[in-house]
C-alpha cells in the first residue's frame, strides 16, 4: 500500500496564511486505511553509525524483537467547522492519532492529508532549553511552530500577560516550578491563531484559576479554528464543547457519530462490558460398547 504524508497549507515561516474567511475545498483531514506499527528491537544500542557500518560491512541487521500496532485501518474525514471529540480507554490510540496528525509519527501504511495550519496542544513545552531564559524560550519554541523571529517578538508581551510570568522573562527555564513551566509552555501553543486545532487533556494545566483562563483561551481559539480534535476523559467537557466522537478502542475506530450517541455507547460499554464467551465444552468421548 502507498504510503504518504502531505499537507496543502501555506507556509507560516514566510508569514502567509490563507484568509480566515476562505474555507479550504475538500475536507481539512482525511485518514484513508492509515496504521502505525513501532518496532521494538532487542538491540538498544543500534546507532546510525553502526548501521552505515554494517551496510558497508554487509553484516546482518538486529532482528525486531517485536512489535505492536498502534493504529490499524483508520478510515475517517473531517470537514470544516467539526468539533470533533475522541473517547476510548488508555492504550487506544487517541494520542497516538493526534500526534499523527500533528506529523510527529508517520504513518506506517496509508494516505494522512491535512489542509491546513495545524496547533498541537500535545507534548507543551517539546524543546525549551532549561538552560535558556523564558524569553529565549518563548522565540524558540515559535521557531519550532514555524514563526520567524519577528513574528514572535509581537506575541511576547501577549503571553506575558497571560501567563503572568512577565518578572521572570530573564531567569532560566530551569528555576521555573512545574506550574510556571506549563503555563509558559500552554501560552506559546495557544498564542497562534490555527485552522486546525489539536488538544490532548490540556485544560488542566497549572492551578484552578489558570486552569479556567486556559478553558476559556482554548474556547476561543475553538471559535477561531476552521476544526478541532479533542482528546479527554473528561466527557462532560466532549459534550459542551464538541458536536461529532470518535470512539477507539485497540488502535480502531468503532463508532463514529453525533457526539451524545458515542459518549452514551461508550459509557454504556463501561458500565456494562459485554460478557466473554468462554469456550464450548469438549464432546465427552463415545461410549464404546462391545
Amino acid at each position: 500500500m502507498k504510503t504518504r504524508w502531505f499537507s496543502d497549507s501555506e507556509g507560516r515561516g514566510r508569514g502567509l496564511r490563507r484568509d480566515r474567511a476562505e474555507a479550504p475545498s475538500g475536507p481539512l483531514v482525511e485518514l484513508r486505511d492509515v496504521s502505525l506499527r513501532f518496532v521494538n528491537y532487542s538491540d538498544k544500542m543500534f546507532t546510525l553509525k553502526r548501521a552505515v557500518l554494517e551496510l558497508l560491512l554487509r553484516r546482518d541487521r538486529p532482528v525486531p524483537n517485536s512489535e505492536f500496532w498502534a493504529l490499524r485501518d483508520v478510515n475517517f474525514r473531517i470537514e470544516h467547522g467539526e468539533r470533533i471529540g475522541i473517547v476510548g480507554s488508555n492504550g487506544a490510540g487517541k494520542s497516538t492519532l493526534l500526534r499523527m496528525l500533528a506529523r510527529i509519527y508517520p504513518p506506517t501504511t496509508g494516505t494522512v492529508t491535512v489542509r491546513g495550519t495545524v496547533a498541537p496542544l500535545i507534548e507543551m513545552g517539546a524543546g525549551f532549553n532549561p538552560e535558556l531564559s523564558g524569553f529565549d524560550n518563548i522565540l524558540l519554541n515559535g521557531a519550532m511552530l514555524g514563526f520567524t523571529r519577528k513574528q514572535m517578538l509581537a506575541k511576547v508581551d501577549a503571553i506575558h500577560e497571560f501567563t503572568g510570568l512577565r518578572e521572570f522573562a530573564d531567569l532560566p527555564l530551569k528555576y521555573y516550578s512545574s506550574g510556571m513551566y506549563a503555563r509558559l509552555a500552554f501560552g506559546v501553543a495557544t498564542s497562534i491563531d490555527p485552522e486546525i486545532l489539536l488538544v490532548d487533556e490540556s485544560l488542566g494545566v497549572g492551578d484552578a484559576t489558570f486552569r479556567a483562563k486556559a478553558t476559556e483561551r482554548i474556547r476561543g481559539l475553538m471559535d477561531r479554528s476552521h476544526a478541532v480534535i479533542l482528546v479527554s476523559h473528561e466527557l462532560s467537557s466532549l459534550r459542551d464543547l464538541c458536536d461529532r466522537g470518535l470512539w477507539m478502542h485497540k488502535g480502531r475506530v468503532v463508532a463514529d457519530g453525533p457526539i451524545d450517541e458515542i459518549l452514551d455507547a461508550y459509557v454504556e460499554s463501561i458500565t456494562n462490558p459485554a460478557p466473554v464467551a468462554s469456550p464450548e465444552p469438549e464432546p465427552a468421548p463415545a461410549e464404546v460398547i462391545g
